[in-house]
């Protein structure tokens, strides 16, 4: 585990993490534990993969070949029982950009689309400003865990102009690993009232503490023909800034569809070393993905344990994936605004206010656990002393 516990200097690397919390926070000298990427280098597979193509010298166009799709589709198969075919699989240059191109290719200007709050903020945005409207489908916190409120969900897929929903699989920010059960659920709700599924299962891989995700698309036929699932190596293996996703699409007629709007938008193809990074993360990183679990797992567990003893105020919601905590502030009966100047005047530490994931966020902050545990150790400080 050692390898996770050398802390690795990025400033001057043009971290958005790391370089831009100046024009971010307003203050250089705040510990950046906000945005979901990790403070680790990637597996060295991945490392000398990248070495090996850039010695190569030469960077034309370049496409994932059939190869990089059975790497794929052995990856999927191995982590999550679900057995794809190849041609299912597209490419995307990212998560977010896919649930954008399938919004507009899938639904009208006015179309309704259900989002299940706190969300990933991604999700508001790229309904808003594509012109769609927002529906919100809030989850209910009982008992420590978010749950799905079923009741409300159909009364609002049964309205006419709702058209697709946006599911979050594991959830973000909370980090809950729906059931196989509650994704049935969901999906039975939109068979039968005709609403399309758009699945981000990007944090997929990183299950914690025994939890086991389940691709929505895997349940049901009915379900794979009326949904697309996105993924991504970037989370599982911090790769975000070489930008390459996976769209998996069993509907001929979806997949096409996707397709043509995505060369619409002048989309041709993944870059060179996003592609050479994916199949080298997919093929060999598996080891250092179970280390990786392993430690994000005892960071869970010193944030659990210092939080209780020492700003017992606050409560931690234990995340069953990610490396993404949800943290209940609301005892301390502060707005987000006296909450952000705590942290950042007092404490200097840039945390995600949890407004930014709806209105039933507010009150919550969300702190990125992947990083040495000494990293960790000084956020956790400085949490106690913006809090305490």
């Amino acid at each position: 585990m050692d390898e996770f516990n050398y802390v690795v200097n990025r400033i001057g690397t043009s971290s958005v993490k790391w370089d831009m919390t100046k024009k971010l926070f307003g203050d250089e000298n705040v510990l950046p534990m906000w945005v979901a990427d990790m403070d680790f280098p990637s597996p060295k597979p991945v490392i000398d993969a990248l070495i090996k193509r850039v010695e190569h010298g030469i960077f034309g166009y370049t496409f994932p070949s059939s190869e990089t799709k059975r790497i794929i589709k052995k990856w999927i198969y191995k982590r999550h029982g679900w057995d794809i075919s190849p041609s299912y699989i597209e490419f995307s240059t990212g998560v977010v950009k896919a649930l954008s191109s399938a919004i507009c290719a899938f639904t009208e200007e006015g179309d309704h689309i259900v989002i299940q709050p706190p969300v990933y903020y991604p999700f508001f945005d790229m309904v808003s400003l594509n012109n769609r409207v927002v529906v919100e489908n809030r989850l209910i916190l009982n008992n420590g865990q978010y749950e799905i409120d079923f009741q409300d969900l159909e009364q609002k897929l049964m309205d006419k102009k709702v058209k697709m929903l946006l599911l979050c699989n594991p959830q973000n920010p909370s980090g809950r690993v729906w059931t196989k059960e509650e994704l049935t659920k969901i999906g039975e709700l939109c068979l039968k009232y005709d609403v399309m599924v758009i699945s981000d299962e990007i944090h997929s891989d990183l299950m914690l503490f025994d939890f086991k995700h389940t691709p929505f698309a895997s349940i049901d036929h009915r379900f794979a023909e009326n949904s697309i699932t996105c993924i991504a190596p970037s989370k599982t293996f911090n790769l975000p800034g070489l930008q390459a996703a996976v769209i998996i699409i069993p509907n001929r007629n979806i997949r096409q569809t996707f397709t043509q709007f995505e060369k619409k938008q002048g989309s041709f193809s993944l870059n060179t070393l996003g592609i050479t990074a994916m199949e080298a993360a997919y093929q060999y990183g598996e080891k250092w993905l179970e280390n990786l679990l392993i430690y994000l797992e005892e960071n869970v567990k010193l944030l659990e344990e210092f939080i209780q003893n020492e700003i017992p105020q606050l409560k931690v919601i234990r995340p069953q994936s990610t490396y993404l905590v949800w943290i209940d502030c609301r005892n301390l009966n502060k707005s987000e605004k006296e909450l952000k100047d705590l942290l950042l005047n007092k404490g200097k530490l840039a945390l995600e206010l949890g407004s930014k994931y709806g209105k039933n966020g507010e009150g919550f902050v969300r702190m990125n656990i992947a990083c040495p545990r000494k990293t960790l150790e000084d956020g956790l400080n400085r949490l106690k002393k913006a809090f305490t």
